[in-house]
Parts: C-alpha cells; structure tokens; sequence
C-alpha cells in the first residue's frame, strides 16, 4: 500500500510500534523519541512520487528508525564513558497504575513485557549494536532476517548469527522469577528498609547481591556499584536517615514489581529488583531527575489511579 493509500492516522498509528522497538535498542526514551521523529522527518522529506512507491510505509519508517538506533547505540559508548557515574535504562511506570493523561508522552506509549524489565535491558547493553538490532528485531518483534540484513547492511545469514550470538548472552541470565515471588520480595525489603532494620535488609539481600545506582551526576549518589548484601543494607538505612519523611510506594516499574521513594510528594528514586530463591540479587536505583520525568507531573508524584 502507498502513501496515496495511507491516510496521517495510519502513519501516526506507527509511532507506538517505533517508540517500542526504539526503547528496547536504545534504553532511553529522550533518544527513542528522537530516533523515531527524526524517521518521520525523512519519510515526510522524500518526494510524494517517492512516498508513492513505498509498499509499506510501516516496514519503511521501521527500517530506518533501526538505522538510526543503530547509529546512537554506535556512539552511545563514548558517550556513556563521560557519563557521571553508572547509566541505566529508564525506568517506565505502568499507565494502568497512573492517571497520566492523554498518551502523548512516549512512556504511556510503552508496552510493558518481559523484553523491557530491568534486568533484560542491563543484558541488551551488554551486546554489541549489531547484535542487539538483530537480536531485538527479531526475538521480540519477530521481524524476518531478510528485513534487518537491511538495516545492518550484512546478510540474512549474518544477521541470524549475530542474534544467535545475543541469545547466548540472554541464557546467561537466570529466567525471571514469578511476579507473586517479585512482588513478596519487594513487599518486605519495602517493609525493612522503611523501619531502618538492617538485619532483616541483610537477610532479604543475596550475599553476593549488587546495588547499582543512576545519578547523571545530577544528584547525590554512589558512582560504583555497591556489592555485598551487609554494605547494600548499611547503604539503604543510611540513605534513609539522611531524608526524614521519606516515603515508600510499591510501583510496577518496567512491567515488574518495584519501588518508588518520594521526599514531599517529590520522585527521589525509582528502585528496580531481581529476585533469585526469595532473595534480592540485585538493585537498580534510578536517581537522574531526567530520567525520573515520567514518574511526575505538575511537579509532584503522579498518584495511582484509584
């Protein structure tokens, strides 16, 4: 179908399905935002003859949006080594839980599943760009490799190695537990952390676990990861003496049971877990204010719809 045949409402109906994709290779939603305007930007630039002879504008605006991700994952190393401290994805609430208007941002444009909870995006920035684009496009948007041999420029055959390649790292990682197990887990750190109990912290926390937090250098917060479930525990009461009145919410963060700590109605940190056996193996607090701008409004905390 061409473009005489695709009316503004089918092109703007693209938008949810780039931003999706777009987040799961870039982890950030500023820059998915970006990588998706700037593909609507060329579609609108090419000459109407040229818009006409475009099949599917979707599969179009799709390719170029994963070349453009491709780029910004290219450059992203550089620019996460001068980045303040550790980066972490955004974190994304769930529009059930929150009244946040008409859908415009692109975090109420997210669909919330296994391929965006925190831990799977911290394995997605483990891969090279290659094998991410490859690996994302088709493993979770089942895209054929003949259509992203042309984003990457390589074969059909290449590209299935690289997302072979991507999968191995995925194994890797231990399979999620269950969001009853998450939710028990996050239910009494939430419960020990806001009593000030390190020991009941220290026995929720695996030995091994690691606590990684995302300041930009925007606010206070440790640049290196935090290992040992004791000094995580030392850690978490001392961030809590340090901002009385502080406050726990439980949030689905990412898709999956989590954390929102607030000071005077304002976000100070988003925490997201991984539970492995009943324990907490590891935590990802989200503190960069940029970051945090789809968990307010109006300045405040986006309350739950009731």
């Amino acid at each position: 179908m061409g473009t005489a045949g695709t009316s503004a409402d089918e092109m703007a109906g693209e938008r949810r399905q780039l931003i999706n994709v777009a987040y799961r290779l870039l982890g950030s939603l500023a820059e998915s935002e970006d990588a998706v305007q700037e593909a609507y930007a060329r579609w609108y630039a090419l000459p109407r003859s040229r818009q006409d002879e475009i099949v599917s504008p979707g599969a179009w605006l799709t390719t170029v949006t994963g070349r453009i991700c491709l780029d910004v994952l290219g450059s992203a190393r550089a620019r996460r080594e001068r980045y303040v401290g550790a980066w972490l994805p955004d974190p994304l609430p769930d529009r059930a839980e929150w009244d946040r208007g008409h859908g415009t941002d692109p975090a109420d444009q997210m669909v919330l599943d296994e391929s965006v909870n925190m831990a799977f995006l911290v394995v997605l920035e483990s891969m090279t760009p290659a094998e991410r684009v490859a690996f994302v496009l088709h493993d979770v948007f089942r895209y054929p490799f003949a259509e992203i041999a042309g984003i990457l420029g390589r074969t059909p055959a290449a590209c299935k190695q690289l997302a072979a390649s991507a999968r191995r790292r995925v194994r890797v990682a231990r399979a999620p537990v269950t969001a009853a197990g998450q939710a028990d887990a996050v239910r009494h750190v939430k419960k020990a952390w806001e009593t000030r109990d390190i020991a009941a912290l220290v026995d929720l926390l695996a030995p091994a676990a690691v606590m990684t937090a995302d300041g930009g250098g925007m606010v206070d917060t440790v640049l290196r990861p935090i290992e040992g479930g004791a000094r995580i525990a030392r850690y978490m009461v001392a961030i809590a003496d340090r901002a009385p009145g502080f406050e726990l919410l439980e949030r689905s963060v990412n898709g999956v049971p989590g954390l929102v700590a607030q000071r005077a109605g304002v976000v100070m940190t988003v925490a997201s877990f991984d539970v492995a056996d009943g324990r907490v193996t590891r935590i990802w607090a989200v503190r960069n204010p940029e970051k945090l701008r789809p968990w307010v409004r109006d300045g405040g905390l986006v309350r739950p719809v009731a």
